[in-house]
Parts: C-alpha cells; sequence; structure tokens
C-alpha cells in the first residue's frame, strides 16, 4: 500500500504555527467557551458547565472500528476515540452509556499524553486513521494532544467527528490540524432541538460550524488506495416522524456545495428516553427514508452513500458490555 499523503499537522507543526497555537489554548479553560454552549465554567477548578467535564478528557473507549463510511473504515479500521460526556443531551442517543452516563466504569480521565498514546497505539495497530468522535468538549486537550503525539511519530490522518455543535473560534484553532471532518446535522431547524437535544440554538451554530469546515477543507476528497485522506462528509439521521427536518438540513448543504458529499443515515433505533417519546418510539419507516432519498435526487446532491432500511440494528453500539469493543466486531 503507497503512503505518499503527508497530513496537514505535519506542516503546521514544522512551521512553529502549531507551537503558537497551543499558547493560545492555555487559559481557554479558565472561562470555558469551547462550545456554543458558552458556560464561562472554570473547569481548571473542577467547576463543570453542561458538559459535565473537567480540565482532563474522558475516554469512554478507543478501537478499531469497521462501521464508518467505506473510505473511512478501509480494512483495517477507523481507529475511533470515543470521548465521553456530550455539550447536547440528545434524547435518544444511541452513545447514552457514554455521553450522558455518570458511571465511573466508562468514564476514564486521561492526561494529554496518554491520550497521545491511544493515538500513537491505534496508529500501530494498522488504523487508517484517527477518528475523534465526540471531540467538541475536548478542543484544548486535543490539540495539546495531537502535538504531543506528532513528537512520537503520529503519521495518519485525524477525522473531527462531532455533533455539529461547535465554535467557530475553536475550528479555527484546528485549522490545518484536521483533514477530515465528520459532523452531523441533526436539525433543519431550532424547532425540535430544544426538546430533542436540549439545545434551543443547534441549527444556527451547526451551520456557522459547517460553513467553516468548508471553508477549510472545500467539498473535493482526497483518497489514496481507496482510503480518505482529506475531505468533508455531512451526516443526516433520518428521525421518524421527520422531527430531523430533513428537507431543511440538506438543502442548506445543497445551497453551499451541492457536490459536497454526505452520508444520509436510516439507522435511527428508539434508544435511551426515546422509547417512551410518543413520536420517536420506533423504528423508522422504509417510505420515511425513501422521500428523503427523493429530495436529495430533487436538490442535486449525489455524493455520498445511504444505507440499507434495515439498519437499526446493525450500528448499535454496547459500551456497558465491552469498552473494548462496543461495536462487537
Amino acid at each position: 500500500m503507497t503512503q505518499n499523503f503527508i497530513p496537514s499537522y505535519i506542516k503546521l507543526y514544522s512551521s512553529g504555527i502549531f507551537a503558537e497555537r497551543i499558547q493560545l489554548l492555555q487559559n481557554k479553560m479558565q472561562n470555558c467557551d469551547i462550545c456554543p454552549q458558552n458556560c464561562l465554567a472554570d473547569r481548571t477548578a473542577s467547576e463543570f458547565g453542561k458538559c459535565l467535564s473537567g480540565d482532563k478528557a474522558i475516554v469512554s473507549s478507543y478501537t478499531a472500528h469497521f462501521g464508518e463510511e467505506p473510505v473511512i473504515s478501509g480494512r483495517n479500521g477507523a481507529g475511533n476515540i470515543f470521548f465521553g460526556n456530550c455539550n447536547l443531551k440528545c434524547i435518544y442517543c444511541q452513545n447514552h452509556e457514554i455521553s450522558q452516563s455518570k458511571s465511573s466504569k466508562l468514564m476514564k480521565e486521561v492526561s494529554d499524553e496518554e491520550l497521545a498514546d491511544i493515538m500513537i497505539k491505534l496508529q500501530e495497530t494498522g488504523c487508517h486513521n484517527i477518528g475523534l468522535v465526540s471531540p467538541t468538549h475536548f478542543g484544548v486537550q486535543i490539540l495539546n494532544s495531537i502535538y504531543i503525539a506528532i513528537e512520537k511519530g503520529l503519521s495518519i490522518p485525524i477525522i473531527y467527528n462531532s455533533n455539529g455543535y461547535d465554535s467557530v473560534e475553536m475550528l479555527k484553532l484546528f485549522h490545518g490540524v484536521i483533514d477530515i471532518y465528520l459532523p452531523d446535522l441533526k436539525y433543519g431547524s431550532n424547532i425540535y432541538s430544544k426538546e430533542l437535544s436540549k439545545c434551543p440554538d443547534y441549527f444556527e451554530f451547526a451551520k456557522l460550524a459547517l460553513q467553516e469546515m468548508y471553508s477549510q477543507i472545500g467539498h473535493e476528497h482526497v483518497l489514496e488506495d481507496g482510503l480518505l485522506k482529506r475531505g468533508l462528509i455531512v451526516r443526516h439521521l433520518v428521525l421518524p416522524n421527520d422531527l430531523s427536518e430533513s428537507e431543511s438540513a440538506l438543502k442548506f448543504i445543497a445551497d453551499l456545495n451541492p457536490e459536497i458529499y454526505i452520508s444520509l443515515m436510516s439507522q435511527y433505533f428508539p434508544d435511551h428516553k426515546a422509547v417512551l417519546h410518543p413520536l420517536l418510539g420506533r423504528k423508522i419507516r422504509h417510505r420515511e427514508y425513501e422521500k428523503v432519498l427523493e429530495f436529495v435526487e430533487k436538490i442535486g446532491l449525489h455524493n455520498g452513500w445511504i444505507q440499507e432500511p434495515e439498519s437499526a440494528d446493525t450500528y448499535r453500539p454496547y459500551f456497558n458490555d465491552s469498552r473494548e469493543n462496543p461495536f462487537r466486531n
């Protein structure tokens, strides 16, 4: 397998700009504005904001993961690091065991040095990339850790896999560090985001975040041996009863650039608090997903991936069963 692609963070590190960015981060958690929640908590003094996290990253699991888009998982898997807690509180979250649980068994604080070592370990096992899953609220620790990992020999692309509720200011600090952005666009307005994700302004900030990611990466994909090395993929999960407002969300992407790659997911499964919700307590129907596919074709979004309608049970994680292999690979 050829290895010609050099991650952008190598150049940023060599130029000295990365070191300057690290300096800018030093006081950021004392009045935390790392995500749009803008809690201004002093996380260095154990004053938790809405993410319920302090000054150390929480890693709930790290593993080679084979359930991502084919250009990401490849043959050896994506080297996913699943961060604990979350700056959203989605009532249907399939990762709720780590995103909203206070269980000490699943919540392990790690130093920046330890997080760097995890990245190196995943690289040494043959993973094609480092996937940062729910990284938003640990942006400072992650940038510090990537800097340390570069000095330890990190040399594979890094994926920023977020829920889309990101701060543009923080994303600018990731510019030149991240080669693959993999955000969600969960909703097409703020109508349902308050009730379902405890976030009344999700769509406004997610639009700004996607615009920033697009400005950094563009729509073109850089592939090597069939693996994505640089690019943007926007994920959208279709919810029952159109609670995701799919047409509005997808139209925003098409208006940004119809060449953007999307990943249209049918894998919704009623989990967590959604089991008892009157509109979320079932899987999506075939016709609901087909209707969204028809709209995608209508507005000219033709790059990306779709899922089989029967995907609801395929991608469910089981963190309580196994931190090392939550997807039962």
